[in-house]
């Protein structure tokens, strides 16, 4: 039993990289084929498309963070932390790469119609980048409760 603690804090020290990456791969997809759509309609600006399909990358740089973070000797005590603060994390960085990738999408589905619109037709993706700094923070608070 104590194998499988101590391996659930492995997987929780390095879920929110993993997972991160994850939601960040397919929110990069989701938004990058939506990009390549508006390429074909538009005549200039191409790289203000390319940018913003790389919005949900972002997560996969909260994943690293908090993975050094929760980087520490584990024990039978701290594993348990770990695995929940670092699945949770990774969870809500993942599904917030998805939902930007397709608020993304949308933006750029948007603009492409209506040029003036490019920089408010950002702001739900920006919303949803806050959840990911808000779940990004939590852990790193919590990380440090827990005993090296």
């Amino acid at each position: 039993m104590d194998a499988f603690i101590l391996a659930l804090g492995w997987v929780g020290m390095f879920a929110p990289l993993a997972l991160g990456a994850v939601g960040s791969g397919i929110g990069c997809a989701r938004a990058g084929m939506a990009a390549c759509g508006a390429l074909l309609d538009i005549e200039s600006g191409y790289g203000r498309y390319i940018g913003v399909a790389a919005m949900p990358s972002s997560q996969t740089i909260y994943g690293i963070v908090v993975t050094m973070a929760l980087r520490r000797e584990l024990t039978l005590e701290n594993s348990p932390g770990i695995f929940g603060i670092g699945l949770f994390a990774g969870l809500a960085l993942m599904f917030t790469a998805f939902a930007q990738g397709s608020t993304c999408a949308a933006a750029i589905n948007a603009a492409k119609n209506k040029l003036e619109i490019f920089g408010i037709s950002l702001a739900p993706a920006a919303l949803v980048e806050g959840f990911s700094v808000f779940s990004f923070v939590f852990a790193l608070v919590l990380s440090a409760g827990i005993p090296k």
